[in-house]
């Protein structure tokens, strides 16, 4: 007799993208109905993401009110709302493995996607949209960069970029960096390297697309905590994308080559005793778990995985070592703090909030809940609608009690909420909030210049 749900934490299987049998069509749409039927059955991840709402809505109009009458060539209706935040799977799903019933969700998903890429049914604008190392040749070029920012705000070209490239016009879009985090970056003053029982004392930066080309404030923020707190770090030498928006795209063979030029550079780091860091959650988790899932025997994979640290995780294992500074000087009133989802499926716990919490005469209102925008998703015209209702009950959280500051670990979702709370009038008109990230809350709080 089978048992109702998990009594045991879900375990991850290596992801068999290599095999003939995962392109086979027949075989997924085969996967795809059995999977149906369980979540037809269960209905828990309904308030998720919007696959499960186009999921139920197709099975409770088909002819037998069951997931045999919903016309497979509907099935891809499902898998396109899908955008690998991996909640249904870590948070709420009772049938993911060790459950005999062995239902991953977002990797069935991925699997449909990389079929779909395979056949050539991914759109050129969805492939230069993940072209993230492409976008950013723009950045780290001032007069380039002034006259595309320029060029791109205007709604001439938002209209033209919506009819070409599927981006809605009305969505938010980050600008490009007139110098490249990388470029800009201060060297590490020459501290002593104290290793404690829980952390490294020193420190690789895995720079990430978005924080190079897009924000390097944040990178540099980073850069000013750790030197405050005396952590030497260098600069990873080099790197390339991590491959995030290629794996949402199914593109895996891409996401091999970005493997393959970024795992030899950080496995060095790793191997030498450094905490690699990344301030991207997305970027994080790629390394923590997808690259690990799609090469199951790569030994540098493998340490690279372990040496791989959140910002916050990090630093508040420094806190337990005894090795964290908290002589903050600056008070930070109230603070609305999302968790991004991919920040939530590394399972380390809120260590943000636990950091934030630490700055005297400051109060935390935590949102632990899907903005909506993931990735390339809320930008796209298609879903950009979809991507405001899944976070519009976010914004009112956020908006609650007139924060001071909103802040994300992914600076997409902050900014998705920001134009979330402004078009909804949630912003007090006397006193908006700022938006910051947290590492720039914790230079702030620091007082570092």
């Amino acid at each position: 007799m089978s048992r109702e749900g998990n009594l045991e934490a879900p375990t991850r299987h290596a992801l068999d993208w290599k095999s003939p049998d995962f392109y086979d069509e027949e075989k997924l749409n085969h996967e795809l109905e059995r999977i149906f039927d369980i979540c037809h059955g269960c209905r828990r991840c309904v308030s998720l993401c919007n696959s499960f709402p186009t999921l139920f809505d197709l099975v409770d109009n088909s002819p037998t009110l069951e997931v045999d009458g919903v016309d497979k060539k509907d099935y891809m209706k499902v898998v396109d709302e899908c955008y690998m935040c991996d909640l249904c799977y870590m948070t709420k799903c009772p049938y993911t493995p060790p459950h005999e019933w062995n239902l991953d969700f977002p990797h069935t998903m991925l699997r449909a996607k990389a079929i779909k890429f395979k056949k050539g049914e991914v759109g050129l604008n969805e492939k230069i949209l993940a072209s993230t190392d492409v976008h950013g040749q723009f950045a780290g070029i001032p007069i380039v960069v002034q006259v595309v920012n320029a060029v791109n705000s205007t709604k001439l070209m938002r209209s033209v970029m919506e009819a070409t490239l599927g981006v809605d016009k009305n969505a938010w879009m980050p600008s490009f960096a007139t110098e490249k985090f990388r470029h800009g970056a201060a060297k590490s003053e020459d501290f002593v390297v104290k290793n404690g029982e829980r952390t490294p004392g020193k420190v690789a930066i895995y720079s990430t697309c978005y924080v190079n080309y897009n924000e390097p404030g944040i990178g540099h923020d980073l850069l000013k905590v750790l030197d405050h707190n005396e952590i030497p770090y260098v600069l990873v030498d080099k790197e390339q994308c991590c491959g995030m928006p290629k794996f949402e795209l199914g593109d895996l063979d891409s996401v091999a080559k970005s493997k393959e030029a970024n795992i030899p550079h950080l496995a060095k780091y790793a191997k030498e005793g450094y905490a690699i860091l990344s301030a991207i959650p997305s970027c994080t988790l790629m390394f923590k778990q997808e690259i690990p899932l799609m090469f199951p025997g790569c030994a540098d994979t493998k340490l690279v995985q372990e040496a791989m640290w959140d910002p916050f995780e990090y630093l508040v294992a420094r806190k337990k070592d005894g090795l964290l500074k908290t002589d903050f000087k600056k008070p930070l009133g109230k603070i609305s703090y999302h968790i991004p989802c991919h920040g939530r499926v590394q399972n380390i716990g809120k260590k943000t909030e636990e950091f934030l919490k630490l700055i005297p005469e400051t109060t935390i209102n935590t949102v632990e809940r899907c903005s909506g925008h993931a990735g390339t998703y809320g930008v796209k015209k298609v879903h950009h609608t979809m991507a405001k209702k899944i976070g519009k009950p976010v914004a009112k959280l956020m908006a609650n009690g007139e924060p001071d500051y909103i802040s994300s670990d992914c600076q997409l979702a902050g900014h998705h909420i920001e134009q979330m709370m402004d078009e909804n009038n949630l912003v007090n008109s006397q006193k908006p909030a700022k938006l910051a990230h947290p590492l720039t809350l914790a230079r702030t709080a620091y007082g570092i210049e």
